[in-house]
């Protein structure tokens, strides 16, 4: 006969039922994981929510410790938990997966079925910047347009974004940047940026980052550096960004020679 143990959970952590059957030949810390992991994918457990203590865990279920820390690093590796130092274990966010495409996080977001909101933390257009000049071909003494958002989903922020614009971009508006990408404004201009090249990269947050996204002292960024070009070759923006690690991660295909 099948034995099988139920308990409900009782901590200050929000806790869920879990069965877990001895006898049977799937591994208990991975029937552990797989009930953990529907019940924060069918939304019993939240994003940002904390997660139950190892200890309490393992108690409550009658199940080794070694059990249950194989089955919280199984959530871990999947992204449906964050470990933080001084936070402890969290339901992470649902991470955003950009696909290698030309188009804007905002459009990513959307197409997803999320809701993007944006922040705009500054709009300059007199701006002065000789790294962003020489991406864009221009002068370096040319005033160009700035623009820095704070990205967020569903009201919880994911990235810090950074841009330069050749001045002809100057009547763009904070209005305007709030209510949709930026592509899809520079589309209405006429300006369709169809070729980019990007680097990809990681490093601690830093201070202000910090702040804004809501990280730790210790949490890293994702970084992306963006050159986009017109049909013509000419470039139409600059762009450097960084998001939050545990939220965002790029999608590549490659193929052999």
């Amino acid at each position: 006969m099948t034995a099988t143990l139920e308990r409900i959970a009782y901590a200050d952590a929000r806790q869920v039922p879990v069965t877990i059957e001895r006898d049977s030949p799937v591994p208990m810390y991975h029937q552990l994981a797989q009930q953990l992991a529907r019940a924060i994918e069918d939304g019993v457990l939240r994003p940002g929510d904390p997660f139950e203590k190892e200890l309490s865990l393992a108690d409550r279920l009658d199940l080794s410790r070694p059990t249950v820390r194989r089955a919280i690093a199984e959530l871990v590796a999947k992204g449906l938990l964050v470990r933080r130092r001084g936070v402890g274990t969290t339901v992470a966010h649902a991470a955003v997966h950009r696909r290698n495409e030309l188009t804007s996080l905002y459009d990513d977001l959307a197409a997803d079925g999320r809701r993007p909101s944006t922040r705009v933390l500054r709009l300059g257009y007199a701006e002065f910047d000789k790294r962003a000049a020489a991406a864009l071909e221009l002068d370096p003494r040319t005033p160009l347009v700035y623009l820095e958002r704070l990205r967020m989903i569903d009201g919880a922020p994911i990235a810090i974004l950074k841009n330069w614009l050749p001045p002809a971009m100057s009547d763009i508006s904070a209005t305007e940047l709030e209510a949709c990408g930026l592509y899809d404004l520079l589309r209405r201009r006429g300006v369709a940026p169809s070729v980019a090249h990007q680097t990809v990269g990681g490093r601690q947050a830093e201070p202000g980052e910090r702040a804004l996204l809501g990280l730790g002292r210790l949490d890293p960024v994702l970084t992306m550096t963006r050159w986009a070009y017109g049909a013509s070759g000419t470039p139409v923006e600059f762009g450097d960004h960084c998001y939050r690690a545990d939220r965002y991660s790029f999608d590549v295909t490659v193929h052999a020679l």
